[in-house]
């Protein structure tokens, strides 16, 4: 890429929220027709600068330059003026419109009497689609689309309205690897047609299979710029976490012992007589990790919800689930818990935090009863300050003020953090139930969240593990079952993990899905 034009120049950004320095005087550039990731731990200040880019929020100092010309973005619409759009990691689209609507939405400078054509609306993203590689029914409801579908149409709006530089928050969250793949092709796509991507992520491995050049920041700073092709995995890690971070923690053999969690025949149907787990079987032995891989949809979630009593009177249930010989079906979270269960669920925000709540509060849900934080009709406070700021410190939790800082006005990684430290640290534990421990973490906390995990299977805990990610699986866990259609396809025994057998070649046909 050497030679090509700059699109994009950032100079001396600095950006400030109260005493909180998100950016501090980044300055790097962005070729034109290139994929530049910008890489860093949560909180480094990665969605603030794009943010920035995009015009939500304005520079405290510093220039930007697009094409070569200063601009300034003080709103969205002066960045869109300027050819910069943007596909931000939660998507905004209305369900109960069509593809075509709410590509339409917001479109800006059309007269009274000039109304916006739905008919060339929908020719024009057909044309779009073919052009770039983004199938998507114009005339389809947005709410019935898949995720994959969703964030092609949010391309789509950022393409309609003409961008050249398109930015993407944390694309590849919510995605399958099959859609990762997808996603990927298409953004190699844009760039030979000549649009420039800025990509925000924390995954290194994505950034050095897509990206041409990325620029590392740690801490609102940017601590280089380095060309994909020259770098390291072990490298950008030591960039962002400024220490060398294993990518693979040790994991002892494990010595696991009597079944503690055992399945047996569990099927479920939803209301509507969709069958969700079709006469599901396996067990989890006291001192082991069992892995559960599969595609997202195939019964993780319905699973999952059983395990932890939200699922009574919602659905059709048969079989039973067992924990230390008590069955469970039908009793409540509150119940379950009490037999020394934990669970870290897959979507936080519904589950597990309260985003308006302090992240010492949020620390301290469902762990309110226990006897060390009481005192008196209330809490001690002392005893609750000493193990927040403990978790804090040992999962690296980045905020200013764990008393006063609502947790909502963290990243979703630093949420993560505290769902984690908050689950993995409670006393008296016999089962874990873990799903997508580590989604949207970076590098530094996988490596001590993970650690936290083999500390607890080593104590002799029951852990069930689901994550979308493989090589999660593959590190962690001592067995793997194989999850399609509501059942197991296949679980590889502790031998077949030993020994490598399970490696991502080997879950392709299992699982239903190719991985490239």
């Amino acid at each position: 890429m050497s030679g090509a034009r700059e699109a994009l120049v950032l100079s001396g950004i600095s950006k400030r929220f109260g005493a909180i320095e998100a950016n501090r005087n980044v300055s790097f550039s962005v070729l034109k027709g290139s994929i530049h990731a910008i890489a860093g731990e949560n909180g480094a200040g990665k969605s603030t600068l794009a943010r920035l880019i995009f015009g939500l929020y304005k520079p405290d100092s510093g220039t930007i330059a697009v094409n070569g010309k200063a601009v300034s973005m003080s709103a969205p619409g002066d960045a869109i003026a300027a050819g910069i759009g943007m596909v931000h990691q939660h998507f905004m689209l209305v369900p109960s419109l069509t593809v075509a609507e709410n590509v339409m939405l917001g479109v800006e400078g059309r007269r009274l009497f000039s109304p916006i054509s739905a008919k060339n609306t929908a020719d024009e993203i057909r044309s779009l689609s073919e052009q770039y590689g983004l199938p998507v029914d114009p005339e389809a409801l947005t709410g019935k689309l898949s995720v994959g579908e969703e964030q092609r149409v949010e391309i789509l709006k950022v393409l309609y309205r003409k961008a050249d530089i398109l930015i993407l928050d944390e694309p590849t969250a919510v995605l399958t690897p099959q859609e990762t793949d997808r996603l990927f092709s298409i953004l190699r796509t844009l760039c030979r047609h000549g649009k420039t991507i800025l990509i925000i992520t924390h995954k290194l491995d994505e950034v050095l299979s897509l990206a041409d050049r990325v620029s590392v920041m740690r801490k609102g700073e940017v601590t280089g710029t380095v060309e994909c092709e020259t770098t390291s995995k072990e490298e950008l890690a030591r960039m962002m976490v400024g220490r060398n971070v294993l990518l693979r923690v040790d994991n002892p053999t494990p010595s696991p012992g009597k079944p503690l969690l055992v399945v047996e025949n569990i099927s479920c149907k939803t209301e509507n007589g969709v069958l969700k787990l079709d006469n599901l079987n396996f067990l989890v032995r006291s001192g082991e990790i069992f892995g559960i891989a599969g595609v997202d949809g195939n019964g993780q979630s319905e699973l999952l919800s059983l395990l932890w009593g939200l699922r009574r009177g919602k659905s059709r249930i048969s079989g039973t689930i067992r924990i230390n010989d008590i069955n469970i079906i039908g009793k409540s979270p509150a119940a379950i818990a009490s037999l020394g269960v934990s669970h870290i669920p897959e979507d936080r925000l519904k589950h597990a935090v309260i985003g308006s709540f302090s992240i010492r509060e949020n620390l301290l849900f469902g762990r309110h009863r226990e006897r060390r934080f009481k005192k008196g009709i209330g809490f001690d406070r002392k005893n609750v300050s000493v193990y927040a700021n403990r978790l804090r410190e040992q999962y690296d939790i980045r905020c200013d003020d764990i008393d006063k800082q609502s947790i909502g006005s963290l990243s979703g990684g630093n949420q993560q953090k505290v769902v984690a430290a908050r689950e993995l640290d409670r006393p008296g534990l016999r089962l874990l139930i873990l799903a997508q421990p580590t989604r949207g973490v970076d590098i530094g906390a996988i490596e001590t969240i993970h650690r936290s995990i083999i500390k607890a299977r080593d104590e002799g805990i029951a852990i069930l593990l689901i994550s979308s990610e493989l090589d999660e699986l593959i590190a962690l866990s001592t067995r793997i079952g194989c999850l399609y259609n509501g059942s197991f396809r296949r679980i590889f025994t502790e031998e077949d993990v030993a020994k490598g057998r399970c490696d991502e070649q080997a879950f392709e046909h299992e699982i239903g899905l190719h991985i490239t």
